[in-house]
């Protein structure tokens, strides 16, 4: 049998490490390792996702780590020393034997409610590591009973979540169009009548993304941000012009209003925050070196 992984090293964390840290640690992994952005070797991506929600499952539960810290991955092994916990020894059979469906650009899986071996985790799906992704995005419990409605996840690009899209998609070999609305976000549900559609929003190379509001940064010349004058700052309905006012600082922060996402659950748009840095120059001609001069003697 093969040697499984230490959690800790799995999450990337120490032994140490807070609730917060476990958490953050979390995050990034199981952003980074969704099968849904590793289309090319899908199958080590899923088992790889698989062992991070499997870690925090049991890193995010203070009994369970304790048990972990003490006796390691034996004391939730059939007859180990986290059957003290409920009597029947450990989580009762294989920790991903749920019935799992087609990947395609989903994910998903059934769950029914939880038997009566006398466990605590008995009514947890600790068998769907997708599921554990959606609660720690989306707010869900983790001590649901039953569901009966099958949940997807799927991966859009950043301006597909703001502009809306349609996407063909396969749901247990059927193909069907669905309609995602404008200003989706990182987490957002939604209903489609037979299942529940949850977003895993990508980055972006130049916006990022806070609810509704977009935040950019602009690096300007020290000569235009000194004498002021018109620059073109990238939106996400493409780019617009501005005047700068003469004596613009580094770090100075302008708001685009109505220059956001769309609101996904009411009307108009967020905002758009741009910072201001400016580059100060590293290779001066002489003359130029003259000029500065110049203007360092008149105290400017």
């Amino acid at each position: 049998m093969a040697t499984k992984s230490d959690y800790y090293d799995i999450l990337g964390v120490a032994k140490s490490a807070s609730s917060d840290e476990i958490k953050k640690a979390y995050r990034k992994q199981a952003l980074e390792w969704h099968p849904d952005r590793h289309r090319d070797d899908k199958a080590a991506a899923e088992k790889r996702f698989k062992e991070i929600n499997e870690a925090y499952q049991i890193l995010s539960d203070q009994q369970k780590r304790s048990a972990y810290d003490q006796f390691g991955h034996s004391a939730f092994a059939p007859g180990g020393a986290a059957s003290g916990f409920g009597g029947q020894g450990g989580f009762g059979g294989q920790p991903f034997g749920s019935a799992q469906g087609n990947w395609g650009p989903f994910t998903y899986t059934y769950t029914t409610s939880g038997g009566g071996d006398g466990s605590p985790f008995a009514g947890f799906d600790f068998g769907d590591p997708f599921d554990i992704f959606e609660q720690f995005f989306g707010g869900a419990s983790p001590f649901r009973q039953a569901r009966s409605v099958p949940r997807y996840s799927i991966a859009l690009d950043f301006m597909e979540a703001i502009k809306g899209v349609e996407k063909e998609v396969s749901i247990e070999g059927k193909k069907r169009t669905i309609k995602i609305p404008p200003g989706v976000d990182e987490g957002s549900r939604i209903q489609f009548g037979d299942f529940i559609l949850s977003v895993n929003l990508l980055s972006h190379d130049i916006f990022e993304r806070d609810g509704a509001d977009i935040y950019i940064k602009i690096t300007i010349p020290y000569s235009l941000a000194t004498l002021g004058g018109q620059i073109e700052i990238p939106t996400v309905d493409g780019d617009i012009k501005i005047r700068l006012r003469p004596g613009t600082q580094s770090g100075t922060m302008m708001r685009l209003r109505g220059k956001g996402a769309p609101q996904l659950h009411g009307r108009g748009k967020g905002d758009e925050y741009v910072r201001i840095n400016v580059a100060v120059p590293e290779k001066l001609t002489n003359e130029q070196k003259e000029l500065l001069r110049n203007l360092q003697e008149e105290g400017l």
